[in-house]
């Protein structure tokens, strides 16, 4: 059986999860261009950013699935190791026996007719040593109808493993040639604002804007605290994060543990209202969600935005178009 979750072919995954990084070459400004202007700039970033997100979530969420699955075929392999020993004993014993039958059967039989004294005592012998055999072969019987039991359930693990090691390295690959885009544009936003960046202060105000004896304000805490760490794909802390892995590090110090991908962490609590918002809520950002921040009181949040950027202190409302509010517990 498939291990939970994993229904669809993972090939379809993969073409869903890089279908239109093809298009990412539409938005760059050809060589012999003249310098696209600051707002030209931030609006190629953003278009970009919107589809090379998804990618790294998924990224995220396809990675996460290979390293808790290499866990449970570790955990598969421990335990049929006893009855891998059983198996190799049986096959021993029976291998003696065998081996006997073969080079020293007849001989045995003869000695038996020569030694037994009379014909019922013969029987009784050889109908013994034929049960002892027939023992052996159900013991062996029986281990290597567990070993086949085994292996069917062992076996779609095995393939899975392979396809999503496949599908990670694809990943990386795709990974890598969108960064080799937006080091592009991001030397054109170097050219447009200077190396300040043009965004201002990464943490302009109190943050968390207010004290509470809660878990959400411990993440929300530690989330301020990364202010100005570099994003980097699939990294999560402790010196650099994306997304999803700046609010795992956060709500880890408060002893929560949440997967490595924006939409399973929606999915990992309950919906809550924008009016009943606490410190160290988590805010979901478009659809399919693909960005998730941190809520750190009055009407801002942490978060790690984009490549090429640190994580920042923002207003809620401008780190994208909101899809939803939860609450990890």
């Amino acid at each position: 059986m498939a291990p939970a979750g994993v229904h669809r072919p993972l090939r379809a995954v993969i073409v869903a999860a890089l279908a239109g990084i093809a298009l990412f070459a539409t938005g760059l400004p050809a060589k012999g261009d003249p310098t696209p202007s600051v707002a030209q700039i931030e609006q190629q970033i953003a278009a970009i950013w919107n589809q090379a997100e998804p990618t790294i979530e998924k990224y995220n969420e396809i990675h996460e699935q290979y390293q808790k699955n290499k866990t449970k075929q570790a955990a598969l392999q421990k335990q049929i190791e006893p009855l891998a020993r059983q198996v190799d004993l049986a096959q021993l014993r029976v291998g003696v026996i065998a081996a006997r039958v073969y080079m020293g059967g007849h001989a045995d039989a003869v000695n038996a007719v020569l030694t037994s004294g009379s014909p019922e005592t013969l029987a009784d012998q050889l109908s013994i040593l034929d049960q002892l055999a027939k023992e052996q072969q159900r013991q062996l019987a029986g281990v290597a109808s567990l070993m086949d039991k085994y292996s069917a359930q062992k076996k779609p693990i095995d393939d899975l493993v392979v396809q999503l090691k496949a599908q990670d390295a694809q990943l990386a690959a795709k990974k890598k040639e969108i960064e080799t885009q937006l080091i592009r544009l991001q030397q054109l936003r170097l050219k447009a604002y200077g190396t300040t960046g043009g965004t201002g202060s990464y943490r302009p105000y109190t943050c968390p804007q207010s004290y509470e004896p809660t878990a959400g304000y411990k993440a929300a805490k530690y989330a301020c605290a990364q202010a100005r760490d570099p994003y980097v794909w699939a990294a999560s802390g402790p010196n650099s994060y994306d997304c999803s892995g700046l609010t795992l590090a956060a709500w880890a110090q408060a002893g929560v543990n949440l997967p490595h991908n924006a939409a399973a962490q929606r999915s990992s609590m309950p919906y809550i209202s924008r009016a009943n918002l606490k410190l160290g809520d988590l805010v979901f950002y478009f659809s399919p969600i693909h960005h998730v921040a941190i809520y750190v009181g009055g009407g801002y949040v942490m978060h790690a935005p984009t490549f090429g950027d640190h994580v920042r202190m923002v207003d809620m409302d401008e780190a994208g178009s909101i899809n939803s509010y939860g609450r990890p517990s």
